[in-house]
């Protein structure tokens, strides 16, 4: 194998010649040996950005070269096709500022930079980091990819997912079943207004997500080294925040004080904790997908769910709630993710939080496994619910809670009575109300019509 010699200020160190990254890179793949979690590629795509909008900006203020600053822009270019992706092997378990991945995304878009070039070096601090530090630029970047993110991938499945609801929730909307309250029966509704509840729940979500997302607009950059803006121009964050606008179509802005913005996430876990919220409304629904579904014969069984897999290595014919499992799985994930936000979050140590790359990596994690994960619920599972009609039917009509239409008529009291009876002597409530005498053969069926006790609009 190959090398070439790179040098920083500690020295010189050696990288294959097939990479190009420096020597930064490379002492932190040497020296940071824990796990496999990789820096998220979405990160590495929200420098690009980042740096792109820093080079055009000290290239107006006459900091930087015109030259210099089409070299970046172009390597940054390269790096948003998508055609650099191995150049960035550092893992999240590094310096708690990121810098050593700040600096990894300098030194491959001046290595990129000097490829191009015929005449000026780029330099990887003097010029791709003028105006900027790590304590800085990874806020901002953080911010860019999360916001990015739950834009482009998360609020579109919410809403497809929505969508399918309501499809759902239309199709089955006189389709009358038992309620359930404490996993006990209670009164009936229509098995459409139960998934209405489902579907408010996601847009509910889908609205929390999407407002506390617009905090991460706020972006660090023009804090540089602990929030007073050391070394940059005055004004570099306003119109770094502004290129990047133009650059993205997104309303950043440059945060009114920095010194919040590089010790503080409390942004991020705003944002994570309504994520936090949608995974547990997804894991409510999908644990009740699994109750409805769950037997076939011998439990719940009113709805049936896609055989999309055999369910047992032994037991042929089983179908199994898996994609029930896998989002459930994946809401675990987003709670234990919350929890290391949050702690992570809460150690904003003097003028810079050091845990930034543990909670951007956790944040992208929720983004992408609740999109993954509720797209395959979505496409795999809740399209292809069908209902098993007798079995509703059945449930139905043998609730006891149905005497609670009689409440008004004959009072709270005899109706339980009515109910202990039917449940002691396995008889129907009809049976029972009439053997105690409370009402008449005629006011029975005219009482206890179960169609009447869920307010459906075209029986009112």
């Amino acid at each position: 194998m190959d090398y070439r010699t790179e040098r920083d200020t500690l020295g010189e160190v050696k990288v294959k010649t097939d990479r190009f990254w420096g020597a930064q890179t490379q002492r932190s793949m040497e020296n940071f040996k824990i796990g496999i979690e990789k820096m998220p590629l979405e990160i590495i795509y929200a420098f690009a950005q980042l740096k792109k909008a820093s080079a055009i900006v000290n290239e107006e203020y006459g900091t930087l070269s015109t030259n210099k600053k089409n070299l970046i822009v172009r390597a940054c270019e390269n790096i948003l096709r998508g055609e650099l992706d191995e150049h960035f092997p550092l893992v999240v378990w590094q310096t708690g500022s990121g810098t050593q991945t700040n600096m990894n995304v300098n030194e491959v878009i001046s290595f990129i930079a000097n490829q191009l070039s015929k005449e000026e070096r780029v330099h990887p601090n003097d010029d791709v980091n003028r105006s900027q530090s790590s304590n800085d630029t990874f806020p901002t970047a953080m911010h860019i990819a999360a916001y990015d993110q739950i834009h482009k991938k998360l609020l579109p499945t919410l809403t497809e997912f929505a969508e399918v609801l309501k499809e759902k929730e239309t199709e089955f909307m006189k389709v009358l079943k038992i309620g359930r309250t404490h996993l006990q029966d209670a009164t009936p509704l229509t098995l459409g207004q139960e998934i209405s509840g489902w579907r408010m729940m996601i847009k509910h979500s889908t609205a929390m997500i999407e407002e506390s997302s617009q905090r991460l607009l706020n972006l660090a950059i023009g804090g540089t080294a602990v929030g007073t803006g050391i070394n940059a121009p005055k004004e570099f964050g306003n119109k770094v925040a502004n290129q990047l606008r133009n650059q993205m179509s997104y309303e950043f802005i440059s945060s009114d004080n920095k010194f919040h913005a590089l010790t503080s996430h409390d942004e991020m876990v705003y944002v994570h904790g309504a994520m936090k919220g949608l995974a547990a409304n997804v894991m409510k629904i999908a644990n009740d997908i699994r109750w409805l579904s769950s037997g076939p014969r011998s439990g719940i069984g009113e709805i049936s769910i896609p055989a999309n897999e055999p369910g047992s290595s032994i037991m042929p014919g089983k179908v199994n709630p898996t994609q029930s499992e896998a989002i459930t799985m994946v809401a675990t994930q987003i709670f234990g993710n919350d929890a290391t936000i949050g702690f992570a979050a809460s150690q904003g140590n003097f003028e810079l939080n050091v845990y930034k790359p543990v909670i951007l990596y956790n944040f992208l994690q929720s983004v992408r496994l609740l999109t993954d994960g509720i797209a395959s619920f979505t496409s795999n599972c809740i399209k292809g619910l069908s209902i098993n009609k007798e079995t509703i039917d059945k449930h139905v009509n043998n609730s006891l809670m149905l005497v609670t239409a009689l409440n008004p008529y004959i009072g709270y009291e005899k109706a339980a009575e009515i109910a202990k009876l039917a449940f002691k002597t396995h008889s129907t409530l009809k049976q029972a109300a009439l053997k105690l005498g409370y009402v008449t053969d005629e006011e029975y069926d005219e009482w206890i019509q179960p169609i009447k006790m869920v307010n459906l609009e075209d029986d009112q």
